[in-house]
């Protein structure tokens, strides 16, 4: 009973989370079970490490900013620097991964200025120059991760949307972001919880969490998944390198891959990293990866297409993304 319970939590709950008072109860009785048995397996489950958190994914551009950023990484010095790097509040993916760019963090700050100061600051730590990989558009990013390899999560139709451009927040969305980059609790009310947390009401944090949900200033709420942790270990992250005038076509054709869990282009940086497409695709298996890989290469008319393949190794660090 708990397995097939938990699998309708960590599958069907990445995304489309009650916005109601009791939201766990909904849950309950969408699942033909109890709050009380719910509240239990999603514990357990984040205890375990299969579950992240509970909480909201946040699109880049709205909150803050962000980048990804590479670095090369002697093999005896990669565990210190990771761990360096971990320190950092902004830092809220961590990766070791197979290529000469060793490791490879998400840096997200409020403003421009602040990332560009804490970049420095890392490099200053670990003695080591950046690459730093901006967002320059985004194709597919984090509309949940199907667990049974059926390939039929959402995608979008017709060209990706534009993010809404940086915008100052009222202290009050201040309190309440920075209150919900920790999750919600796992209680019969969290929203009441949350709304405590940064001195406002329960009605108005679901209200304001609603509307956020609708504008896509959350890109979706629901159980944030650990991927490793449920088997999906072969994870890789394929470059390749697209004229730029075919890029935003190919990309479009690739974010509606079942595959391809998230796509997005970011800037090359010369021989150094000659790539601008970016796409994740995880499995349970290395050659069953390489194999999608080969295959998506074909069916898109990229054999001839610079690329490179770079698995993650190992993991130092994942959690949401704080801009506040």
């Amino acid at each position: 009973m708990n397995e097939t319970l938990d699998f309708s939590l960590l599958d069907a709950f990445q995304r489309d989370f009650p916005l109601t008072s009791r939201p766990y109860a909904e849950l309950a009785q969408r699942l033909g079970s109890e709050e009380s048995v719910v509240m239990a397996r999603l514990e357990a489950m984040r205890a375990d490490g299969r579950i992240s958190r509970i909480g909201a994914v946040l699109p880049p551009g709205r909150f803050g900013v962000s980048t990804l950023v590479a670095m090369a990484i002697p093999a005896e010095r990669l565990d210190e620097a990771a761990a360096i790097i971990n320190t950092f509040p902004g830092v809220n993916h961590n990766y070791e991964r197979t290529h000469h760019f060793n490791l490879w963090f998400v840096l997200t700050a409020g403003t421009q200025q602040a990332l560009v100061r804490t970049l420095a600051c890392i490099e200053q730590a670990v003695e080591t120059t950046a690459l730093a990989l901006p967002l320059e558009k985004a194709y597919h990013i984090d509309l949940g991760f199907s667990l049974d390899n059926r390939g039929d999560q959402p995608r979008r139709s017709g060209p990706p949307p534009a993010f809404a451009p940086l915008r100052p927040m009222q202290a009050s969305e201040r309190y309440l972001l920075r209150a919900l980059q920790n999750g919600l609790t796992i209680c019969e009310r969290p929203y009441a919880e949350l709304a405590a947390a940064c001195g406002l009401d329960e009605a108005t944090v679901i209200e304001r969490l609603t509307a956020w949900v609708a504008d896509g200033s959350i890109k979706r709420l629901g159980v944030i998944v650990r991927h490793r942790e449920l088997g999906f270990d072969a994870n890789a992250m394929l470059v390749h390198d697209i004229a730029d005038d075919r890029v935003d076509d190919i990309a479009q054709a690739l974010a509606g891959e079942s595959a391809v869990t998230l796509c997005y282009r970011r800037p090359r940086r010369g021989a150094r990293w000659p790539f601008n497409l970016f796409c994740m695709i995880h499995g349970q298996c290395r050659t069953a990866v390489l194999g999608e890989i080969a295959a998506l290469r074909h069916r898109h008319g990229l054999a001839d297409v610079p690329h490179s393949v770079l698995f993650s190794e190992r993991c130092f660090k994942q959690m949401g993304a704080r801009y506040v």
